[in-house]
């Protein structure tokens, strides 16, 4: 197959009590999982598909046979953001972020709490499910996004770096319809030293 489901970096009980066991034991085994084996099952038959990154098949999605763009999009989307959604949180997690990447929020957003509140209000606003989105350019700016389903920012020539999955299934079981609480208590589980590597490789590319 092309694509394995990664493995968590940390235990499911780890981010509790923000986000909890059960949610993470269904979210990655079940969601995440589906997703990869749909992914592998839309490009079988696709050698020359299955050689590229998933990175590569979703930044060029127009690309690809009509008969298979739909779940590549789709099942690909939800592989890459989940995939980085892992790891952009730790049970160490929270705080502020450091460096450049806190320069940058700085200067985009005129302070790291004025950023937290676009980014909770870009993300509760998302209409039904969907991920929202900080993303940066190759020149460092960065701004916020949202997208539908599970539809990647690739496919939009923008690189996340970090994102917040606000599907009912990532938050439902202790937060109901309360996304904004869901989103407000994910803050802790942040971990910005992922989130600085993965701008410092977009902005230095």
């Amino acid at each position: 197959m092309a694509f394995d489901l990664p493995d968590l970096p940390y235990d499911y009980d780890a981010l509790e009590p923000h986000i909890d066991e059960q949610t993470m034991r269904i979210h990655h085994d079940k969601h995440h999982a589906g997703y990869t084996q749909k992914l592998n099952n839309a490009l079988e038959g696709h050698d020359d598909l299955q050689d590229r990154s998933i990175e590569e098949l979703l930044t060029d999605i127009d690309s690809l046979p009509s008969d298979i763009r739909t779940p590549v999009r789709q099942n690909g989307g939800g592989f890459y953001n989940h995939r980085l959604f892992w790891n952009i949180m730790s049970p160490d997690g929270g705080g502020t972020p450091n460096g450049v990447l806190a320069t940058a929020i700085d200067d985009q957003f005129g302070s790291f709490e004025d950023f937290q509140e676009q980014f909770a209000d870009t993300a509760t606003g998302q209409f039904g499910s969907g991920w929202g989105w900080l993303v940066a350019g190759s020149d460092g700016a960065l701004s916020l996004t949202s997208t539908p389903n599970q539809d990647s920012t690739l496919m939009d020539g923008q690189t996340p770096i970090l994102g917040v999955d606000v599907w009912e299934h990532a938050y439902y079981l202790n937060y109901q319809n309360e996304r904004g609480s869901y989103v407000d208590a994910w803050w802790n589980v942040v971990d910005w030293d992922a989130v600085g590597r993965n701008y410092e490789n977009v902005a230095s590319a």
